[in-house]
């Protein structure tokens, strides 16, 4: 060939010729060294695709498909457990990392089969119902991941719920093996019914190393608290047994007892208070007259006569739940379930998340030692507490104790909230039934870590039927540069808002609200439209406040986004001749309240006003057309303990083309009813938190003899 030609003139010289057989052998040989090496690459930096793939999934649940993993006599026992273990010490939080959702991460490992040496599976029942539940919610929750190298925390196929179906020492052994065990560091084990007989330990025999335990018996002794994580015991009557909600209020019996197998000494003392005080309490137990089997566990007894059961526990105020062989008891859920008031008697028994459930909302928990006294006790609990309560308990359980799911999804929400604490749930999610939006808030209490959705501030005015003057307040409004939105709350329901071509055109977006009812509390009603942290409250009539003084008091409030800033001031006093707190709107040196007729607050205030204002206080300012004002001051004083700020040396507010029948301040008994109001709210409060102060803020250059041009705020109003 030509090629081959050219280089046979030189090649003698050079190299010598390889044979055509040699050639195809090398090039052979090189090739299959090639592939090796590629195959070899692909595999040691492939990010582990043969853990990553086997994501849990619904073809692979079937535990006779499962793999077959053969436990060595010699393999390896975790450690006992570390009773020292917290946070901090025993789990990695760089596994984590940030990510905007402020969720973690959850890998279930892939199902298999582990036997010991002669073929004998670790468990007698394999998989059961609620495991297999349990792994199917998490899976198709938020915090699962197929992909093992982003996981935070890591659960087992290993069905550990109930002890008395392990085999200890095989068990141990197996999680060991798990690929990604690293002593148990990041890895959470479900357990509802641990120890076994005699003893019937209060956690988990299984020797798990560092593992955080989600247990549902946990004593004082071997709960880590802040680390572990009491869950509770599952009913199977959750599923299979309808109970429809109840409305809260007295019921046939006062208090019931429906568990059986208890200690013969808390049967007597039982037997003793149903003796004193006879129909009021129902003292139930196993009916003997009934052959086994299920429905036999759906009844019990009193003398001969046969209840239905859960449905009797609706018949009840107080629910008794005493300590068993356990101390978690699947009672508990069935309580809560009717509706039922828990009575605990279980010394030592932490509570199923009690790390973020108010239990004293639901239940009444009581020392054993106080059996005896269980009546007097609660039968000193209010009526209208008890209903509450009645509420609270049948919501816990629709929240947290219903399912499986619900169990599961609880417990990484509270693991979740330990690693990032700044996005964590409030008090007021864990325990609050969701009729209030929490998730588009965060309280001003405490440093704000995550942006809100807008910057700039909401106006929020509330109007009548001063159509003139409320087109002039939105007209100034609009000049002021940090106006994210104006949101007008239309309050008269038997005329409409003007027509949309007539409204004044401003730069931002305009939405008008109508209300269902003429009420002062729609100004502070948490509107979805809120969309800012920050809020102005004005009244329609509050023409004269000039845009930098709104937006000097903006600023202000961005230094103190915990406190009312505002602008007309006022102060409350003691009339010692009368004996009773005074409004007063002459000018002093001091004030304690600045009027939300001009003010800027924190959109968190709002949810408080209408979601957790104390007493009556919400509804006696509906039915007298006053005071609203003076309820937030007194709101944000309270949680606070800060008193307002006023901006600005401006005094006069007064509208001056409104008429008396305009206002409502312009009313003769206006001022008389503010002193009520000052009065009837510390009723209601228990103290008076209104603070006095003598300070305003005014900008830097308002009174220095400096050019006009030089002060960022220089139309600042004198009075």
């Amino acid at each position: 060939m030509y090629t081959s030609g050219k280089y046979s003139s030189r090649g003698p010289a050079l190299i010598p010729r390889m044979k055509t057989k040699h050639r195809i052998y090398y090039i052979t040989l090189f090739s299959v060294v090639l592939l090796g090496l590629i195959a070899t690459g692909m595999f040691q930096f492939w990010p582990h695709s043969i853990e990553s793939t086997a994501d849990w999934t619904l073809d692979k649940r079937s535990v006779h498909d499962a793999p077959l993993i053969r436990l060595p006599v010699s393999s390896p026992i975790p450690e006992r457990g570390d009773l020292s273990c917290r946070m901090h010490t025993c789990f990695d939080v760089y596994r984590c990392g940030y990510n905007p959702k402020n969720k973690i991460k959850v890998y279930i490992y892939p199902l298999q089969r582990f036997v010991d040496e002669l073929g004998v599976p670790i468990s007698s029942t394999g998989l059961s119902r609620e495991y297999n539940d349990l792994l199917s919610a998490i899976s198709d929750s938020d915090f699962y991941t197929d992909d093992v190298t982003r996981a935070c925390l890591f659960i087992p196929s290993i069905d550990v719920l109930n002890q008395n179906s392990l085999r200890i020492r095989e068990t141990a052994q197996a999680l060991a093996m798990l690929p990604r065990w690293d002593k148990g560091m990041n890895h959470l084990l479900f357990n509802m019914l641990p120890g076994g007989p005699p003893d019937y330990n209060t956690a988990l025999d299984v020797p798990r190393d560092r593992a955080l335990l989600a247990g549902g018996g946990f004593s004082t002794w071997t709960y880590r608290q802040g680390y572990d994580v009491s869950i509770p015991v599952y009913s199977p009557l959750s599923a299979d047994v309808e109970l429809p909600e109840r409305q809260p209020g007295p019921r046939r019996y006062f208090i019931l007892s429906s568990q059986t197998a208890i200690h013969r000494e808390y049967r007597a003392e039982l037997e003793r208070l149903k003796e004193e005080n006879g129909e009021a309490l129902l003292l139930l137990d196993k009916c003997s007259n009934l052959s086994q089997g299920a429905a036999s566990a759906r009844k019990r007894c009193y003398k001969g006569q046969v209840y239905d059961y859960p449905q009797i526990l609706q018949e009840s105020s107080f629910c008794v739940v005493l300590r068993g062989a356990r101390l978690g008891q699947a009672a508990l859920s069935d309580v809560l379930q009717a509706g039922c008031v828990p009575v605990i008697l279980a010394d030592s028994y932490i509570l199923p998340f009690s790390e973020v459930l108010d239990w004293k909302r639901a239940s009444v928990v009581i020392p054993e030692e106080k059996l005896s006294e269980m009546y007097t006790i609660l039968k000193s609990i209010p009526h209208r507490q008890v209903e509450e309560m009645q509420r609270q308990a049948r919501w816990f359980w629709e929240a947290y104790f219903s399912s499986m799911k619900a169990i599961g999804l609880t417990t990484l929400q509270i693991i979740n909230d330990r690693i990032y604490p700044y996005a964590a749930r409030t008090y007021e999610q864990w325990n609050n039934p969701p009729v209030v939006k929490w998730s588009s808030v965060n309280s001003p209490l405490f440093l704000p870590l995550i942006p809100p959705r807008a910057p700039g501030f909401t106006a929020v005015v509330l109007t009548y039927d001063r159509v003139e003057s409320l087109f002039r307040v939105i007209t100034e409004i609009s000049k002021v540069p940090s106006l994210a939105k104006l949101l007008v709350v239309w309050n008269n329901q038997n005329k409409s808002p003007p027509e949309e071509s007539l409204w004044p055109k401003i730069g931002v977006p305009l939405k008008v609200v109508r209300t269902k009812e003429n009420k002062l509390s729609n100004r502070f009603f948490p509107y979805d439209e809120i969309e800012t942290e920050a809020v102005l409250a004005i009244d329609d009539d509050i023409i004269m406040l000039t845009s930098d003084e709104l937006q000097f008091g903006y600023e202000v409030w961005r230094e103190f986004p915990d406190r009312l800033v505002g602008y007309p001031g006022r102060l409350h006093l003691w009339d010692h001749e009368m004996g009773k707190w005074k409004y007063e709107s002459e000018w002093t040196n001091e004030v304690s309240m600045v009027l939300t007729g001009a003010a800027f607050y924190h959109k968190y205030f709002n949810y408080l006003y209408t979601y957790k204002m104390p007493g009556d206080i919400k509804n006696w300012v509906d039915a007298h057309m006053n005071c609203e004002d003076i309820a937030m001051n007194f709101l944000v004083a309270n949680i606070t303990g800060k008193a307002p700020i006023k901006v600005t040396p401006r005094k006069k507010f007064k509208c001056p083309e409104c008429t008396a029948i305009d206002g409502l301040s312009l009313d003769q008994t206006h001022m008389v009813e503010r002193s009520e109001c000052i009065n009837k709210f510390a009723s209601v409060f228990g103290t008076m938190p209104l603070k006095v102060v003598e300070h305003r803020a005014d900008p830097v250059l308002y009174k220095d003899d400096f050019p006009e041009k030089l002060k960022s705020f220089p139309n600042i109003g004198s009075l």
